[in-house]
């Protein structure tokens, strides 16, 4: 399932015939994101810098194993992440801020079962393939009915039970609904999704479990499903969206606190104050001579 964009995938192309200008176009694509993402985990400037120059490197290093199975950004960003992890020495950095101190809501996958006979020792890496891509299918067809609808209240629940992983009462205390709802939410969200895993696997049936840790997280830092897309983000930073998806994009940057899509923020403000002093520098420079000739 690859997450690739047609102008990413042509640009990808380019950098693999060794084309040096495409290079330097994904470098000044993506720098500004990622020095803003490493910034925001309180790392140094000058560490900030090595970070991101280390993490373009291991992607060129490492350009032939992707396969685009995640976006290019969103690979950057988990590549940066990878690299500040290791040097805070395995401490986690949260994609965001909400899940620290949360619950593990993918506990609540429940134990699948299945076949645990050498057999399927073998089939293992397979299936476990299977199980990510279909229940990654199963989010990203539940975000997308969901913003057709305009649905942002489910939309929210969905972010802060599985991205977030908060606890049904952290929940409630933000949004104001009744636990019990929520929790009856969430089982409905979580038996669809159950659903697709054990339908994914060759042998549902038989006895063995297998917790379903982390998965759910994984997913969506992979894919992020939910994240708005960049020129969504732009419009909000100009005040042009409508007026649910700004209080939707408020939630998910400074609620939520998505440190992805905050990096993203980060970037197009600079961008937006850069192309501002260039024009003002330019209406400067075609009116210096009203000065000159009084």
């Amino acid at each position: 399932m690859s997450q690739l964009s047609e102008a990413d995938q042509y640009l990808l192309e380019r950098i693999r015939r060794s084309d040096g200008e495409a290079w330097s176009q994904l470098v000044t694509k993506f720098q500004g994101r990622l020095l803003a993402f490493a910034r925001a985990q309180r790392v140094r400037d000058a560490d900030a810098e090595d970070f991101v120059q280390d993490t373009f490197f291991r992607f060129l290093r490492g350009l032939d194993s992707y396969r685009g199975d995640a976006s290019l950004e969103t690979y950057l960003f988990l590549l940066l992440r990878r690299r500040i992890i290791d040097a805070a020495r395995g401490s986690h950095v949260h994609a965001c801020a909400a899940a620290e101190g949360g619950d593990d809501a993918s506990a609540d996958m429940g134990n699948v079962r299945f076949d645990a006979s050498a057999s399927w020792y073998v089939r293992r890496d397979e299936q476990r393939t299977r199980e990510r891509a279909a229940l990654a299918q199963t989010i990203i067809a539940l975000i997308e009915t969901l913003r057709q609808e305009l649905n942002f209240r489910d939309l929210q629940l969905v972010e802060m039970l599985f991205y977030a992983q908060m606890r049904n009462e952290a929940i409630a205390t933000v949004t104001g609904l009744d636990n019990k709802y929520i929790g009856l939410l969430k089982h409905r969200w979580i038996k669809q999704l159950r659903a697709r895993i054990i339908s994914a696997l060759d042998s549902p049936g038989d006895a063995g479990d297998v917790r379903q840790d982390s998965l759910l997280s994984e997913i969506w830092e992979q894919y992020r499903p939910s994240c708005p897309k960049r020129t969504t983000l732009g419009g909000y930073l100009l005040g042009t969206l409508d007026e649910p998806w700004t209080r939707y994009v408020k939630f998910h940057v400074e609620t939520l606190g998505c440190r992805f899509c905050t990096a993203n923020l980060d970037d197009l403000r600079r961008e937006t104050a850069a192309a501002h002093d260039v024009f003002r520098d330019r209406v400067l420079q075609s009116t210096v001579g009203f000065f000159r000739s009084s």
